[in-house]
């Protein structure tokens, strides 16, 4: 066999961060021959191997003879109908709502390069070694991503895309080396002098900013992880001549390699039935529609008349969701600590909507109701991830509504293959007023669009600093976006917005009550958002 084809079996293997022996590049060679796989359906075939492979228990990084076998065997097999091709399709069987709270834990292993499951159980009050760690969990997740890129995978044969190659360094690596040109992959925050530094998991360097023209794509503030390129100075600087986001790895990519970890406590499954169950929702079950409302300030006199002609609309039309996610704040103003009379309303405003959601026995039956707290709602703590509504003020809800679920901010929803993230927070505010880089005027749609891939390349809800937005330490994981989500709300008082970006859709719903009634519609079948806009009758919503 040709270098080439060795060189492209090598490649596509290291991709998925697996090696290969020379028995099993002979099997792989053997694969290949026997079925006089052409040039151009090389990569395509391997990666369905190596995906294949990656899901399996036994699967180790050197890839195993044995195990690389028996997954050859079992695809060139396939062809029986399953099981699953057989089972009725039952949306609510399917239909999963994960707490922050309840998620388990994986931590990255440097020594294994995979998760690890942490077996010792949570608490709130966490240590500083847990602090820590978390922050670790996410350097090491988005630095494996990276060191998997095209970009920096660099192949075991010699080749002429080696030179084209970027190498990362550390910080340590710097000293003595002046005039030297490094690139680095570290968290930006401040030191005690307030200086921007660069921080690793071998130390911190001081940044210069003078020297850069514009940072690339994306906002970056405090807390986030950035690829820095610069030229290490005699005084003990970097000064920095580009600086990216790092780059974003899709969900087909993690799953292939992760397929076997169960992240979300509720089942693993494999890559072919996630195919599988995505093919059958869109041809059995492409009427299923989510509801996505924000804001709902219920003691705002307008919201109950407005949630009444949503549903309304809804029985009118037979457009029935099979799930409504109401995100806070569910209150327009702060409730004054200690004062009666504003606890006595929030009561209120929440047995009235009760009383109004019973009165619809048709969506009542089959809906599936989500509340979601936003920053000004009463929960248990303050801090991400916040606990549900506190139960004192819910319990008619509970009485009156069959199927309701209080959630904590954030939370996820696993409906078959589909994984969606839902978090409420005024993310663009706190992003912009803790930016320490961004291209000069940008506005509107861009914007937005660096909002979305700041998110989703630093696979986490809250790229900041503890001393910025703390987080509970033993459950910085719940606010992981790795692998990537199928889908992914932030519900934000900012414009609303909906784009796709590396394969992962993102939307903000906007505030229900403004110049208009405004909520978001979520297809499964589709994986797409549409935006809805109704008004009431007799006057415009202001």
């Amino acid at each position: 066999m040709t270098d080439n084809r060795q060189r492209t079996i090598i490649k596509v293997f290291r991709k998925f961060s697996n090696s290969l022996g020379p028995d099993a590049l002979e099997l792989v060679e053997g694969i290949l021959a026997e079925y006089e796989i052409q040039d151009e359906n090389i990569e395509a075939t391997l990666e369905a191997l190596v995906k294949e492979y990656n899901k399996q228990d036994d699967a180790t990084m050197k890839v195993s003879v044995d195990v690389l076998q028996r997954v050859y065997e079992s695809l060139r097999d396939q062809g029986d109908t399953s099981a699953l091709e057989r089972e009725f399709l039952d949306p609510d069987s399917h239909l999963y709502f994960i707490d922050a709270h309840n998620m388990p834990l994986w931590h990255w292993s440097q020594e294994r390069g995979t998760f690890e499951k942490h077996a010792a159980s949570l608490t709130s009050s966490g240590s500083p070694e847990t602090r820590v760690l978390a922050i670790r969990n996410r350097l090491n997740i988005i630095k494996q991503c990276v060191l998997r890129n095209e970009h920096f995978a660099p192949s075991t044969l010699p080749s002429r895309d080696r030179a084209r190659l970027v190498t990362l360094k550390s910080t340590k690596q710097m000293l003595g080396r002046a005039g030297e040109r490094f690139l680095l992959l570290g968290m930006l925050a401040h030191n005690k002098e307030g200086k921007l530094c660069l921080e690793d998991a071998d130390g911190s360097v001081p940044l210069d900013l003078s020297t850069l023209d514009e940072p690339g794509d994306g906002i970056f503030t405090e807390g986030c992880f950035a690829l820095v390129e610069g030229e290490y100075s005699e005084d003990g600087n970097l000064e920095v001549i580009a600086m990216g986001q790092p780059p974003c790895e899709t969900r087909e990519t993690a799953r292939s390699i992760y397929a076997h970890i169960d992240f979300l406590g509720k089942g693993s499954t494999s890559i072919m039935e996630d195919a599988k169950y995505s093919v059958r929702i869109k041809e059995e079950l492409s009427g299923i529609n989510f509801f996505f409302l924000s804001d709902v300030w219920l003691d705002d006199g307008r919201t109950i008349p407005a949630v009444q002609k949503i549903f309304d609309n809804c029985v009118e039309n037979n457009f029935i969701p099979k799930l409504m996610v109401l995100c806070g704040n569910f209150t327009s103003k702060p409730i004054a600590h200690g004062s009666a009379r504003a606890l006595q309303v929030y009561q209120e405003s929440f047995d009235a909507l009760a009383d109004l959601v019973a009165s619809y026995p048709l969506i009542t039956r089959g809906t599936h109701f989500v509340f979601v707290p936003g920053p000004l709602d009463i929960t248990v703590n303050a801090v991400l991830p916040r606990k549900s509504l506190l139960a004192s003020f819910t319990a008619r809800l509970k009485a009156k509504i069959p199927c309701v679920h209080f959630a904590t901010n954030p939370c996820r929803i696993k409906f078959f293959n589909q994984e969606i993230v839902v978090y409420r927070e005024d993310l663009m505010s706190r992003m912009l007023r803790n930016t320490v880089a961004l291209k000069p005027d940008v506005r509107g749609d861009v914007l937005k669009r660096f909002l979305v891939q700041s998110i989703l390349d630093q696979g986490h809800l809250n790229p900041f600093t503890i001393n910025i937005q703390p987080t509970l330490a033993d459950y910085d994981h719940a606010l992981r976006l790795y692998p990537l989500p199928t889908s992914l709300i932030l519900a934000d008082r900012y414009d609303r917005y909906k784009m796709t970006y590396t394969g992962c859709h993102v939307f903000n719903p906007g505030s229900l009550i403004g110049k208009s009634v405004v909520f978001s519609t979520y297809t499964p079948a589709e994986m797409n958002s549409e935006e809805c806009i109704l008004e009431l009758e007799g006057e415009r919503v202001e």
